[in-house]
């Protein structure tokens, strides 16, 4: 079951928040977690048997350490245990079949791989455990005495499949005592809505054109074709994952919850640092909390900064998929940020603004083309395609024709890539006081009528981030 379709919010959710507001208050952790277990079942009934494991046992391990927590030598075995197991677990089912067949490759042996589907949603719920429990070691948080609660926060069905990530620490008060209301409501509602707008409006119709050019021969594209193609997937993944992020956070908000911002225009960056502190914000922040700082961060010199870069960005890419093409996008980015941290940043501060952010936009533009092609060589022909290097025509009646029939949604995607819709919402509020009580509804039931209109017929709903 995906945000976007229709049995999603036209009868599960109304469901449960009937449910959920109609329940006395002390088990309405229990309800929003049944609802969840629900949810997760939906897509992925045998594995919430995993799930399920991670929640009792990283429930079990925050009791421990707290328990023990004058015993260094027994807290720190729990610990380890976690990570251990957790991670364990994710690299069973995310990495087993990428060691075997690379070990198959280097040593020149036939070990079989079973194939193990991907269990929704492992790669997030696994940080979040692991987060936990670090913090509860750490003395950031006390442990949670309550398994009903804890695994509220696990299972949260609004990110539970594709994120945000969400720290205990952010949740850990609205676990026990939240406060729901009509505004907050009101507001997860239009959030809700704008995440949906994004996705079915604009991620899936620019992605029809991403997969026709990238299902098409190399040697057939034209130059104009392959940039055409990679920016369309630049505005589908952006729009598709944003989305699903807000529709997350606005469900948050309608049951009370205050999710992490996500995403903060990422395509207004003025340099490949800013984009990352506004892009997947929360799996930025767990790398830097748990693995960049622990690791010295920036506070032991040049190398050693360099080196954690490597590895952070190394693992950032591994964690978006079992594939060479996802480690090398990853450590294209950590060679970026490793330059600009160098000199490069400085030597942009003084130039036009223009100027700094077509160079940003370029080395985003280009970074998605490894990420879109699982087969690293066919990425790169689409790069030199791009930039000239073939026999490729300049242009052709297919990339003329993909422009004609595109070119009004490539200007509504520029426009929505920036603030200035949410500005000119946020100044039709304001300066229509009382009767925007009135209006603004109205415009998000519209588009709640649209985006349902477009499921009716559409057969094309993809989530990208599910795969990771």
């Amino acid at each position: 079951m995906v945000f976007s379709s229709l049995i999603f919010i036209f009868v599960f959710l109304p469901l449960v928040l009937s449910v959920y507001y109609i329940s006395p208050r002390k088990i309405r952790n229990l309800v929003f977690f049944i609802a969840s277990l629900i949810f997760y079942a939906w897509g992925e009934p045998i594995y919430i048997s995993i799930m399920l494991f991670s929640t009792v046992f990283d429930y079990f391990n925050g009791l421990f350490i707290d328990k023990y927590r004058e015993n260094k030598k027994i807290t720190k075995l729990v610990l380890v245990n976690s990570l251990v197991v957790n991670l364990g677990i994710l690299c069973f089912f995310k990495y087993y079949g990428f060691i075997v067949n690379n070990i198959n490759n280097f040593f020149n042996m036939s070990i079989k791989a079973i194939e193990l589907p991907l269990p929704l949603g492992i790669s997030f719920y696994t940080f979040q455990t692991l987060s936990y429990t670090i913090d509860v070691y750490l003395g950031k948080v006390k442990s949670q005495k309550n398994i009903i609660s804890f695994g509220t926060y696990i299972a949260m069905f609004p990110q539970l499949v594709a994120g945000p990530i969400v720290r205990y620490s952010d949740v850990a008060l609205e676990l026990e005592n939240r406060h729901e209301s009509f505004n907050l409501f009101g507001e997860g509602a239009e959030l809700f809505i704008i995440g949906l707008s994004k996705k079915v409006l604009l991620a899936n119709n620019i992605g029809i054109l991403w997969d026709s050019i990238k299902a098409a021969p190399i040697s057939e594209l034209s130059v104009f074709s392959a940039w055409l193609g990679i920016i369309a997937f630049t505005f589908q993944i952006y729009f598709d994952f944003s989305g699903y992020s807000d529709m997350a956070i606005g469900l948050g908000k309608m049951f009370g919850f205050n999710l992490m911002k996500n995403f903060d225009y990422p395509y207004i960056s003025k340099s490949v640092t800013e984009f990352w502190r506004r892009w997947h914000i929360s799996l930025g922040s767990w790398f830097r909390e748990y693995v960049y700082i622990p690791l010295g961060g920036n506070r032991e010199g040049r190398v050693k900064q360099y080196r954690n870069l490597f590895i952070v960005w190394f693992l950032t890419g591994l964690w978006h998929g079992a594939n060479w093409n996802f480690i090398l996008w990853g450590l294209y980015y950590c060679g970026f940020l490793i330059i600009e941290k160098t000199f490069l940043q400085k030597w942009l501060k003084d130039k036009p603004v223009f100027i700094s952010h077509i160079y940003t936009i370029l080395v985003i533009i280009v970074g998605w083309v490894f990420f879109g092609f699982e087969d690293i060589d066919k990425g790169i022909s689409f790069i030199k395609t791009m930039f000239g290097f073939g026999n490729n025509l300049l242009y052709d009646g297919k990339a003329i024709y993909y422009l004609y029939t595109n070119a009004l949604l490539f200007i509504v995607l520029v426009i929505c890539s920036t603030p200035i819709i949410g500005s000119r919402i946020k100044r039709l509020k304001d300066s229509l006081k009382f009767r925007g009580n009135i209006i603004i509804p109205i415009i998000f039931l519209v588009l709640l009528f649209i985006c349902t209109a477009y499921l009716v017929d559409e057969s094309y709903n993809p989530f990208l981030y599910f795969r990771f």
